[in-house]
């Protein structure tokens, strides 16, 4: 690991400031860029921690019915407080293992966008808004492939507001040692229709399965996904799982989601 130095701001604005200086970083729980540093895969001359700005924390429901969500809130915040959106919850408490759940954050998982990531397909799903220091974006729009994100230099997570649907459920397929899903899929039902994003599949990272959306909305059943499936061609392929196995995962998760959202 490269020497660095740190900056602790205690307001969005001291953050934004701190992120100008030459090859600043910013720091949420921790969890992908730590490793990264000790891997000597990144030498940023500037952390900048978020995780003591107390206004990009706390879980509130809204006066429009949204769960609004500070984007250092960490993983263990989000499973015990998250009450209003219990789908949501669920994911959070199946995260990583304690250790990381304490440190890990909303934020940082959505502003990382690995592709194997559980947030990103809640978010999708939900149809949820990421609001930055700068501006919201929808989620249709942020997600833009693997790793990658429409966050701009120097641009944070600050809060991200879920609508909450009628019905939701989150299915995860675990690569036993990294807890990360090998596939998963977050079925989100609302008055107008039904959203599906899944994760861990995809070479390009997080998607919508649009045809089983609006199978789902006219007959929400697992039976609505007969004869439908996602095509093997740019599914990761890997010592864990060939492309077409995980296409074949996508088609049983997401109908053990329709199941569980009931």
């Amino acid at each position: 690991m490269y020497s660095f130095d740190i900056e602790r701001p205690k307001t969005i604005a001291e953050a934004v400031a701190a992120l100008k200086a030459d090859e600043a970083q910013p720091l949420g729980g921790g969890q992908t860029l730590i490793p990264t540093l000790k891997q000597r895969l990144a030498a940023p001359s500037v952390l900048v921690s978020l995780t003591g700005i107390d206004e990009m924390r706390g879980i509130r429901t809204l006066d429009d019915g949204q769960l609004s969500i500070g984007g250092s809130s960490t993983h263990g915040d989000i499973m015990r407080e998250a009450s209003a959106y219990p789908a949501l919850a669920a994911l959070a408490g199946k995260i990583g293992d304690p250790a990381v759940r304490n440190r890990g954050t909303i934020g940082g998982s959505l502003a990382n966008n690995d592709p194997s990531a559980c947030y990103p397909a809640a978010a999708l799903a939900s149809g949820a808004t990421i609001v930055t220091n700068d501006r919201e974006i929808a989620s249709d729009d942020y997600f833009q492939g693997m790793f990658d994100t429409a966050l701009e230099e120097g641009e944070i997570i600050t809060e991200v507001r879920f609508p909450i649907p009628q019905s939701a459920a989150y299915m995860k397929f675990e690569q036993p040692a990294s807890r990360f899903p090998l596939v998963a899929v977050f079925v989100a039902r609302f008055k107008d229709g039904v959203r599906v994003a899944v994760t861990g599949a995809s070479e390009e990272g997080v998607f919508r399965w649009r045809e089983a959306e609006e199978a789902l909305s006219s007959n929400f059943s697992g039976d609505a996904l007969d004869g439908l499936s996602v095509p093997g061609d740019g599914m990761i392929s890997d010592l864990h799982g060939s492309g077409d196995y995980r296409a074949h995962l996508v088609g049983v998760m997401t109908k053990r989601a329709v199941a569980a959202a009931g």
